[in-house]
């Protein structure tokens, strides 16, 4: 069983930064995606971000130019930057492993206007 755990939201400020983090209980990267997704209130939840196996990363063209996926030992950071009020959300981190899918707790990003 794999544990996905994601820290660093907060609150900031319209054009700030933040850095989130995905301590994932086991070295899955080699061959197993690990995305960050977030859900903001009242809608679905989306596909922010992720590593593929073999290293190469997706993000979704609505944060591209903003977002930046990183990955070392067990952690994929999301690096976000000039934060928009549209990025309020609970941010979670997600894989799927033997056809069962994991989800962290997730962590809260506010931007403040």
């Amino acid at each position: 069983q794999v544990q996905l755990v994601e820290s660093g939201g907060g609150l900031v400020q319209v054009g700030g930064s933040l850095r989130l983090s995905c301590t994932v209980s086991e070295n899955i990267f080699n061959f197993n995606r690990v995305d960050w997704y977030r859900q903001a209130p009242g809608k679905q939840r989306e596909l922010v971000a992720g590593i593929r196996p073999g290293g190469t990363f997706i993000y979704d063209d609505s944060v591209k130019d903003r977002v930046f996926c990183y990955h070392a030992e067990n952690t994929v950071y999301l690096q976000m930057n000039n934060l928009r009020p549209e990025d309020t959300a609970v941010y979670y981190c997600n894989t799927v492993l033997l056809s069962r899918t994991y989800w962290g707790q997730g962590t809260q990003v506010t931007v403040s206007s």
